[in-house]
């Protein structure tokens, strides 16, 4: 006798035929986003990659989930997100690094290495000593720094040649001291740099003051003066270089979202939609103003451009500071 399919069975088959378009229609992301951080736990970098992996969770519908990258300077995390299948699975935070790496010979990937999905941030450096330090003020820091011979002191904040490293390496150059008259001292982030700090194996870190606010607030670390044009509002008892040295010399990091090259176009304008939405919720900026952290927002376009300008910026800086190798 021939089987005949029971109603049971043709409302489960119909509703798996319903089903199907659906899915397809509903279309990127299907299952959960890896968004990569080339820094450190417990950094800036990673803080803002979490909010920002929070927040995209709510507009996406799926899991955004932070992967630590670390090592070879920012490289690796940078590299894993460069070479990521462009499907929109693996995205990342890009910071300022980017821009810099390929003029030391490092790598070969630059800011073209990607597709820009937005900026979400940029920080100017403070400038971070222990505790106990001998120096009331940046004053007395960079008297002693002038006065003893070139490695006496030792600072650290990120990988050789970055950001905070060329941070550095531009103060020195404003008080006319050369680059290298402190020693460098590498670190995969601000975080194990400021733990190095507390510890007495370095004299200095110039990171961001919001990376540093565990350990000031801790009482293990005092921040003497920003390198900005004018006070960071979150910790206006620190005092701009100008005000203190006379040395109207500022610059700053930057973090933004970006994923391989060539991601599909329908992928591109989800995610840059939801990156927007992020940025404008109470939340990303509550977030980041009780740490401390800028806001400054760039769409798609504008990211690319400031990403072009940064390279451009960098190069020039790196080469006068007998940096760039390229």
């Amino acid at each position: 006798m021939p089987w005949t399919p029971s109603r049971r069975s043709l409302f489960a088959a119909s509703g798996a035929l319903l089903a199907a378009p659906a899915l397809a229609q509903r279309g990127w992301p299907n299952r959960p986003v890896q968004l990569i951080c080339p820094w450190g736990a417990g950094g800036g970098t990673d803080a803002t990659a979490r909010i920002i992996a929070t927040l995209l969770e709510r507009e996406l519908g799926q899991p955004v989930n932070v992967v630590n990258r670390t090592g070879g300077s920012g490289v690796t995390g940078h590299a894993a997100i460069a070479t990521a299948q462009p499907d929109g699975y693996t995205i990342g935070i890009i910071t300022v690094e980017i821009a810099m790496m390929h003029w030391q010979g490092l790598t070969e990937l630059t800011p073209a290495s990607y597709t820009p999905l937005a900026l979400m941030n940029e920080d100017p450096p403070g400038v971070q000593v222990a505790q106990n330090a001998p120096y009331a003020d940046i004053k007395a820091l960079a008297e002693a720094i002038k006065s003893r011979p070139a490695g006496t002191f030792k600072a650290s904040g990120t990988g050789q040649g970055g950001i905070w490293h060329l941070a550095l390496v531009g103060w020195l150059q404003a008080m006319g001291l050369r680059g290298d008259h402190v020693r460098w001292v590498p670190s995969n982030g601000a975080a194990p740099a400021m733990q190095e700090l507390a510890a007495g194996g370095v004299d200095i870190v110039t990171c961001s003051v919001p990376e540093a606010r565990a350990m000031l607030d801790a009482g293990r670390a005092r921040s003497l003066a920003i390198m900005a044009a004018q006070r960071n509002p979150q910790f206006a008892q620190v005092p701009t270089l100008n005000e203190t040295l006379g040395i109207s010399y500022s610059t700053g990091a930057w973090r933004g979202i970006a994923g391989p090259r060539n991601l599909p176009a329908e992928v591109q304008q989800r995610l840059g939609a939801a990156l927007k939405k992020a940025y404008d919720s109470s939340e990303f900026k509550e977030f980041m103003s009780s740490r401390g952290f800028g806001t400054v927002y760039g769409d798609q376009a504008a990211f690319a451009r400031f990403m072009a300008e940064s390279d451009r910026a960098m190069g020039e800086a790196m080469k006068a500071a007998g940096l760039a190798r390229t």
